[in-house]
């Protein structure tokens, strides 16, 4: 079961995320410091994942819980050959589940659908910024244990920095090699099976 393509969990898959027991789940609802809501006709709780994500940055409870199943990464490139020559590469070398988006509004839909755990984003796309895209993942409730890798043939040092600041969870500069990917991707994100 992967949790993180569900919209709404149960209690108990909530405890299991935070690692507390059941009661305490429905502790946290019932107190309504957890917001959800019951079944009609039933005493049976629902949580939906974005008020789970509120709640557990708001308690200081890591989100790594939300993850399992293989690493969803997903490549925001324009030179769609770099995207496609990376995609096949790393599912070669790699259990990763990769997609390919060109634009920033493919990148959209595949956000929607996909739910990537790691977003390796182009910040020079020809449709818009990676620091448009960057906002726009940063401010989705649903997307707030996504991590976002710049990627750019262009970076200093100093711009490396900023684009941590900016809410990126790292960067790496073309060209680079596939071991170079890998390790940015291992280590913006930690899958617990």
């Amino acid at each position: 079961m992967n949790l993180f393509e569900k919209d709404v969990l149960t209690t108990g898959e909530v405890a299991k995320i935070c690692n507390v027991a059941s009661r305490t789940v429905s502790k946290w609802f019932d107190s309504g410091q957890l917001r959800g809501y019951r079944i009609p006709g039933s005493k049976d709780r629902r949580i939906p994942v974005s008020s789970l994500v509120r709640f557990m940055k708001g308690h200081g409870i890591p989100l790594d819980g939300l993850m399992s199943g293989n690493t969803r990464v997903l490549i925001v490139d324009q030179d769609e050959e770099v995207g496609c020559k990376l995609r096949d590469i790393l599912a070669e070398q790699t259990s990763y589940e990769v997609r390919v988006a060109a634009n920033a509004f493919s990148a959209g839909i595949d956000c929607e659908r996909f739910r990537p755990h790691v977003i390796l984003i182009d910040i020079h796309l020809g449709d818009c910024e990676g620091q448009t895209v960057c906002k726009v993942v940063r401010d989705n409730d649903d997307l707030q244990v996504t991590k976002l890798i710049a990627m750019s043939g262009k970076l200093t040092d100093g711009q490396v920095a900023q684009l941590t600041h900016q809410g990126f969870d790292g960067a790496i500069r073309k060209p680079f090699s596939v071991r170079q990917v890998i390790e940015a991707i291992d280590g913006a994100h930690a899958v617990v099976y």
